[in-house]
Protein backbone atom coordinates (compact mmCIF):
# COMPACT_ATOMS: atom_id res chain seq x y z
CA UNK A 1 0.00 0.00 0.00
CA UNK A 2 1.54 3.34 -1.01
CA UNK A 3 2.11 6.10 1.49
CA UNK A 4 -0.41 8.93 1.27
CA UNK A 5 0.39 12.51 2.19
CA UNK A 6 -1.85 15.54 2.56
CA UNK A 7 -0.10 18.90 2.21
CA UNK A 8 -1.64 21.61 4.36
CA UNK A 9 -2.78 24.66 2.39
CA UNK A 10 0.20 26.74 3.53
CA UNK A 11 2.82 24.21 2.43
CA UNK A 12 4.65 25.32 -0.70
CA UNK A 13 3.47 23.27 -3.73
CA UNK A 14 7.13 22.73 -4.64
CA UNK A 15 7.15 19.87 -2.10
CA UNK A 16 4.53 17.97 -4.09
CA UNK A 17 6.50 18.44 -7.28
CA UNK A 18 9.79 17.43 -5.68
CA UNK A 19 8.47 14.39 -3.83
CA UNK A 20 6.63 13.16 -6.91
CA UNK A 21 9.85 13.31 -8.91
CA UNK A 22 11.77 11.35 -6.29
CA UNK A 23 9.15 8.68 -5.61
CA UNK A 24 6.38 8.28 -8.16
CA UNK A 25 4.47 5.72 -6.05
CA UNK A 26 3.61 8.28 -3.37
CA UNK A 27 0.10 9.68 -3.24
CA UNK A 28 0.40 13.39 -2.52
CA UNK A 29 -2.69 15.56 -2.31
CA UNK A 30 -2.99 19.13 -1.15
CA UNK A 31 -5.77 20.88 0.73
CA UNK A 32 -7.98 22.53 -1.86
CA UNK A 33 -7.50 19.87 -4.53
CA UNK A 34 -10.31 17.56 -5.67
CA UNK A 35 -11.12 14.79 -3.15
CA UNK A 36 -9.23 16.58 -0.36
CA UNK A 37 -10.50 19.04 2.26
CA UNK A 38 -11.28 22.49 0.84
CA UNK A 39 -9.04 25.49 1.51
CA UNK A 40 -10.00 27.14 4.78
CA UNK A 41 -10.78 23.83 6.53
CA UNK A 42 -10.02 24.14 10.23
CA UNK A 43 -7.07 22.21 11.68
CA UNK A 44 -9.17 19.81 13.81
CA UNK A 45 -11.18 18.87 10.70
CA UNK A 46 -7.96 18.30 8.73
CA UNK A 47 -6.83 15.85 11.42
CA UNK A 48 -10.17 14.02 11.30
CA UNK A 49 -9.93 13.81 7.50
CA UNK A 50 -6.38 12.40 7.68
CA UNK A 51 -7.52 9.83 10.22
CA UNK A 52 -10.50 8.78 8.11
CA UNK A 53 -8.59 8.50 4.84
CA UNK A 54 -5.26 7.30 6.29
CA UNK A 55 -3.15 10.25 5.09
CA UNK A 56 0.01 11.57 6.73
CA UNK A 57 -0.28 15.33 7.24
CA UNK A 58 2.52 17.63 6.06
CA UNK A 59 2.27 21.11 7.57
CA UNK A 60 4.41 24.08 8.50
CA UNK A 61 1.88 25.17 11.13
CA UNK A 62 4.06 24.86 14.22
CA UNK A 63 1.91 27.23 16.26
CA UNK A 64 -1.58 25.74 16.47
CA UNK A 65 -1.35 22.30 14.84
CA UNK A 66 0.53 20.68 17.76
CA UNK A 67 -2.19 21.94 20.13
CA UNK A 68 -4.92 20.50 17.88
CA UNK A 69 -2.98 17.24 17.57
CA UNK A 70 -2.81 16.88 21.35
CA UNK A 71 -6.57 17.50 21.60
CA UNK A 72 -7.17 14.97 18.80
CA UNK A 73 -5.14 12.28 20.57
CA UNK A 74 -6.68 13.08 23.98
CA UNK A 75 -10.10 12.44 22.41
CA UNK A 76 -8.95 8.87 21.73
CA UNK A 77 -8.38 9.52 18.04
CA UNK A 78 -5.29 8.83 15.96
CA UNK A 79 -3.51 10.00 12.81
CA UNK A 80 -1.14 7.96 10.63
CA UNK A 81 1.57 10.60 10.99
CA UNK A 82 2.41 14.27 10.82
CA UNK A 83 5.44 16.12 9.48
CA UNK A 84 5.99 19.62 10.85
CA UNK A 85 8.12 21.49 8.33
CA UNK A 86 10.40 24.37 9.17
CA UNK A 87 9.14 27.60 7.58
CA UNK A 88 12.73 28.56 6.73
CA UNK A 89 13.09 25.29 4.83
CA UNK A 90 10.04 26.18 2.75
CA UNK A 91 11.60 29.52 1.82
CA UNK A 92 14.89 27.81 0.96
CA UNK A 93 13.14 25.23 -1.25
CA UNK A 94 11.39 27.98 -3.20
CA UNK A 95 14.59 30.02 -3.55
CA UNK A 96 16.75 27.07 -4.67
CA UNK A 97 14.31 26.01 -7.41
CA UNK A 98 14.20 29.50 -8.87
CA UNK A 99 17.96 29.59 -9.46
Amino acid sequence: MPLKYLLDENVDPIYKVGLSKIESDLIIWAVGEPHSPPRGTLDPEILLWCEEYNFILVTNNRKSMPVHLIDHINEGRHIPGIFLLNVKLSRWARKSTSM
